[in-house]
């Protein structure tokens, strides 16, 4: 990206570093359930990559608060900047030097410790972090909303230099402790069940995102979530990826918002286009929906193949990087089970596993490989019941036969049982209970037992 503009002045850079360390005051934080490591004992750059506005900058909060509680520095001697200020405007790699210059000048030293939120933002970002890294005088943590950042060529430029931290929205455990409900094993069998799930509909209905959780009523939520939408689609996308046509963008993202949960087929979108009068070919479709991708607004599984060509060349399912945003599409009655399956999709993403989903003559929503291997079949629907049954378990069954899956699921908004298929036990759980179990695989027998 090239920067025309004129450079921030030295009593910018000045007034940017005395507001951290003489006036930022950290907040009350909400202690996030991903793996932290030790910042003191970090020897390559932590990177936290995740959504816009998915608490990436309170967890740099919690990781400085963690430094100033231990003892391990003082604020003088960590650097804060958030590179979406707007008196960093014109802010380039060139002015790096400066802005230390002006710590020391007002801490009376360099600092130890350099945090960086919305990293992207900054022209050169990844040169300029191999050049501090390799002066060996810093730790270095750096936050940004674009999937770019997680991608193997940033690692290979930075040479061994690097790490990333996915942050999602709160997960639903996160929710529960900011709402100050407790979940045990016993909870499911007393009267407070009824309080976990109707905490867990009203979660399904707002999502995670930190500032809508602690929205008071829905219209601020939704008001939040469609400054959240409008931003992907300006800053993120239309302004980072320079494009032109805006209507095909809107287009599509509004598409996304009816048809999450769904299979997403370029080519009928682009006929629809066509039938209205409207321009887009395939390549723009495409180019955009990896632009969404790169800004978390949409998570894409590919079909199950072991063959890499298969996998490019067949339709993906889609699904929204929260729940919040189906809020702005139609109505949750009409919606609810693909909701489900939407927050699903998430959780598994938030866990770290490779998913894809399996389609032979039915469908499996989801398949979980680990090295290469398929080893669970995870199917979601909103109630199980004798309507349906038999074509959730259709699918199921095929993906075992198929891919000789061992562990089965199926996922519901409040049921729990066991059914047989196949000569192979199928555990049917609440999708809330699944979501406060992550260290157990679907299908374990401890599901029903505890």
């Amino acid at each position: 990206m090239v920067n025309n503009m004129e450079h921030p002045s030295s009593d910018a850079l000045l007034s940017v570093v005395a507001e951290w360390l003489d006036e930022t005051e950290l907040p009350d934080l909400v202690p996030r359930e991903a793996t932290l490591p030790e910042v003191e004992k970090l020897r390559r750059v932590l990177a936290i990559v995740g959504p816009r506005r998915a608490g990436k900058t309170f967890l740099m909060y919690q990781l400085i608060a963690g430094l100033e509680r231990d003892g391990y520095a003082g604020r003088r001697d960590i650097l804060f900047v958030d590179f979406e200020d707007y008196r960093l405007t014109g802010f380039d790699s060139g002015d790096v030097d400066a802005l230390l210059a002006a710590f020391q000048r007002l801490a009376g030293k360099p600092p130890r410790f350099l945090f960086f939120d919305e990293i992207q933002r900054l022209p050169n970002w990844s040169r300029v972090l191999r050049t501090l890294h390799n002066q060996g005088r810093y730790t270095i943590v750096v936050s940004g909303s674009n999937s770019k950042l997680l991608h193997p060529e940033i690692a290979t430029e930075l040479r061994g230099r690097y790490e990333d931290l996915l942050l999602f929205p709160f997960s639903f455990g996160e929710y529960l402790r900011l709402r100050n409900i407790e979940f045990t094993p016993a909870t499911r069998f007393t009267t407070a069940r009824g309080r976990l799930v109707a905490a867990f509909e009203e979660y399904l209905h707002s999502g995670g995102f930190p500032e809508v959780v602690l929205a008071p009523t829905p219209a601020e939520r939704r008001k939040l979530l469609q400054n959240y939408f409008r931003t992907i689609f300006y800053r993120d996308v239309v302004e980072r990826y320079n494009i032109r046509a805006r209507s095909l963008l809107e287009g599509l993202m509004g598409e996304l918002l009816e048809s999450h949960a769904s299979l997403f087929s370029i080519g009928r979108f682009e006929k629809s286009l066509k039938a209205n009068g409207l321009p887009g070919s395939k390549r723009t479709i495409s180019n955009y929906l990896q632009y969404l991708q790169e800004a978390f607004f949409l998570i894409a599984n590919e079909k199950f193949s072991h063959s890499p060509r298969k996998r490019l060349m067949n339709p993906k399912k889609v699904y929204l990087v929260d729940t919040g945003f189906a809020a702005l599409g139609r109505s949750f009655s009409e919606n609810r089970g693909r909701i489900l399956e939407n927050l699903v999709a998430v959780e598994l993403h938030r866990r770290g596993e490779k998913v894809s989903y399996f389609k032979g003559r039915h469908e499996c929503d989801f398949v979980v490989s680990r090295d290469r291997r398929p080893v669970e079949a995870i199917q979601v629907c909103w109630e199980l019941n004798p309507r349906n049954q038999k074509r959730e378990l259709t699918g199921l069954a095929e993906a075992v036969r198929t891919l000789g899956v061992e562990r089965l699921s199926l996922l519901t908004f409040n049921q729990r049982n066991s059914i047989e298929i196949d000569n192979k036990s199928v555990t049917v759980l609440p999708v809330w209970e699944w979501l406060l179990h992550p260290e157990r695989g679907p299908g374990t027998a401890d599901y029903l037992e505890t």
